[in-house]
């Protein structure tokens, strides 16, 4: 059974130190990253498709922003130009932060019977206006009404929540699919775990 114990936010760059310090307070195998969706808790394959679909909602609802992207890149990468290694694969994860939307937007523009047609590796953030409306603090998520305002605390206090004041909300929109990954993510830990001393 597992027990919610808090809302982490963003890890950035220090996600392997995050993962290490927990594998050592939990030990390993006995924490994982879950999902709030609305009543349910869902694990990280589940909000990983939830992530990706906002993506090919936003794609097929904007053909100017889709067509520029399969005419103008060869592929896209979010932290590194390795990134395009993952392919399909949101497991694939080569650089100390996270890329997933480059993962999302893969798998979106195939899920859309498109494929990148263009001659430019886009780095999908802030090389460009157009690659800046694919930045995940830019795109609209497509359940709004199920992100987790910073304001609803299960746990702990405002102030101690990492994700206050972070770089989706100073640079993007709201409601977006960034809120969404870093409000509704929850640690858990088994129930019988217990913090070692």
């Amino acid at each position: 059974m597992w027990k919610t114990i808090k809302r982490p936010g963003y890890f950035g760059k220090k996600r392997d130190d995050i993962f290490s310090l927990w594998n050592k307070e939990y030990g390993e195998g006995n924490w994982r990253l879950a999902w709030q969706w609305g009543d349910l808790v869902i694990e990280r394959k589940e909000a990983l498709q939830i992530y990706e679909d906002a993506y090919y909602e936003f794609l097929r609802s904007d053909p100017g922003i889709l067509s520029w992207l399969v005419n103008t890149a060869s592929d896209v990468y979010d932290t590194a130009p390795t990134n395009v290694q993952a392919r399909f694969s949101y497991e694939m994860q080569e650089t100390p932060n996270n890329h997933i939307h480059d993962v999302a937007i893969r798998r979106a523009v195939l899920r859309l019977g498109k494929w990148f047609q263009g001659s430019s590796l886009i780095q999908v953030r802030s090389t460009s206006e157009e690659s800046w409306k694919l930045s995940p603090c830019m795109v609209s998520f497509h359940h709004p009404e199920l992100i987790l305002p910073e304001e609803n605390f299960l746990l702990g206090k405002l102030e101690d929540y990492p994700g206050k004041g972070s770089w989706w909300r100073e640079k993007g929109i709201e409601k977006s699919v960034e809120e969404f990954y870093q409000h509704n993510k929850l640690l858990q830990i088994l129930a019988q775990c217990q913090k070692s001393s």
